[in-house]
């Protein structure tokens, strides 16, 4: 049964003031006025509902589950918050209006009849432990710092190519404190083959670069290397663009490491992180972010097929008249789509069965990307279980419930060289 609320609240957020729309359940009318985005006029307009409807549950329903309005009504215990798929919000508008026209204003009645008379499709959000959800914030942002990180080293790369391609060769991994410093130092061929070897083994040697045979063959090819271009104009710019761009890059490598120290300190105290760190791969950066996608509340998904289709992990069956087809899911929360399909393809290289399973479906005409979502889908139900139970994977029970279940892949193994 639905829960009884004392009034009905839709909210159609903007930066700097929402459209609010209020069905009151005693009254049956609707109210609708704006509500500016500043914390003294959020805490004066919660109070005001506090006092009006006597601390009664009231349903606020909106289309975000993030951001300053979330953060600001995560506070009050009595505010329940309904968040909305926008696709969602979009759909029901062009039902009522084929002209897409939109405003404020009808968007929080639409969101309002959706809550209203559409509930039961819908669930409360019942946010995490504060644990939790800084671990899925810090996560997040972890993410988009290795975005930052792979853009900057692609436009890094590019530049080197240009005027100074020698670096790609002597350094394959750009993304390191080696790297900047090297071309904070010698940001060009010239100014680096007037350094002394002497000079150059011993920088080396201070950033842990000791491998000898590595060293050896930089200098080697440091004394017949030739400039790609002696153009001036090439060479000033792309000095200093790169001077700005190592800039960036060293900047982004310390942030980086420092959310891994965050991200560490917090998953060591974190009661499920021990369950995610056994998995086959999963290492600090994946057991985190599984961590943080399954959360701590064991209710809110209550199969497996739940969670596969929030992530976007289970495919979509359309059909018309005869003819049915699959696709993937289009609307999903992205980053939690990310977190398993990176942690199966790096699932790839560390356990046996998931390697024959990707095997297969290549075999099958799958290109790469899908053959890991299906990887993805198989293991999202492997970990759910283990969640569920609070017991940690182990590889040898799974492949004997394989074995007993007379499962196909381990046929494939067997047929396989």
């Amino acid at each position: 049964m639905m829960e009884t609320y004392a009034a009905l609240i839709a909210i159609d957020w903007a930066d700097r003031q929402h459209a609010v729309c209020l069905y009151d359940q005693s009254t049956g009318q609707r109210e609708q006025y704006p509500l500016k985005q500043t914390p003294e006029c959020l805490q004066a307009w919660v109070s005001s509902l506090r006092t009006r409807f006597a601390g009664q549950k009231l349903a606020v329903c909106t289309e975000q589950s993030r951001g300053p309005l979330i953060y600001a009504l995560l506070q009050y215990d009595f505010l329940v918050l309904y968040p909305i798929n926008p696709a969602t919000l979009a759909k029901y508008r062009q039902a009522f209006s084929p002209a897409l026209g939109k405003d404020d204003p009808s968007d929080a009645e639409y969101l309002l009849d959706l809550l209203q008379h559409h509930r039961e499709h819908l669930r409360p959000w019942r946010p995490d432990d504060e644990q939790t959800r800084t671990l899925q914030l810090l996560v997040q942002q972890r993410r988009r710092l290795i975005a930052d990180r792979t853009r900057i080293s692609n436009r890094l790369t590019a530049f080197l190519k240009g005027y100074f391609p020698q670096v790609l060769g002597w350094f394959p991994d750009l993304c390191t404190v080696l790297v900047c410093d090297f071309l904070s130092r010698w940001p060009t061929l010239t100014a680096v083959q007037k350094a002394r070897p002497a000079t150059l083994l011993k920088f080396f040697q201070a950033h842990h670069s000791v491998r000898a045979a590595t060293n050896e063959r930089r200098l080697a090819e440091l004394k017949t290397a030739v400039p790609l271009t002696t153009d001036g104009a090439v060479l000033n710019s792309s000095r200093l663009m790169v001077k700005v761009l190592v800039a960036q890059l060293r900047t982004v490598l310390t942030a980086i490491a420092e959310y891994d120290r965050h991200i560490e300190a917090l998953c060591l105290t974190h009661d499920d992180y021990k369950l995610f760190a056994t998995l086959p791969g999963a290492g600090p950066v994946f057991a985190a972010r599984l961590t943080a996608a399954f959360g701590t509340d064991r209710s809110r998904w209550r199969t497996a097929d739940e969670l596969l289709r929030l992530a976007g992990v289970a495919p979509v069956l359309e059909r018309s008249g005869k003819q049915q087809w699959i696709r993937w899911r289009y609307f999903c929360p992205k980053f939690l789509r990310q977190s398993f399909h990176e942690y199966a393809a790096e699932s790839i290289h560390h356990s046996f069965w998931a390697k024959a399973y990707y095997n297969m479906q290549r075999l099958k005409g799958k290109g790469h990307h899908a053959a890991v979502r299906a990887l993805a889908f198989k293991w999202i139900r492997i970990i759910w279980k283990c969640w569920q139970t609070r017991l940690p994977y182990n590889e040898v029970i799974y492949l004997e419930s394989l074995r007993k279940a007379s499962s196909p892949l381990l046929k494939f193994i067997a047929s396989q060289p």
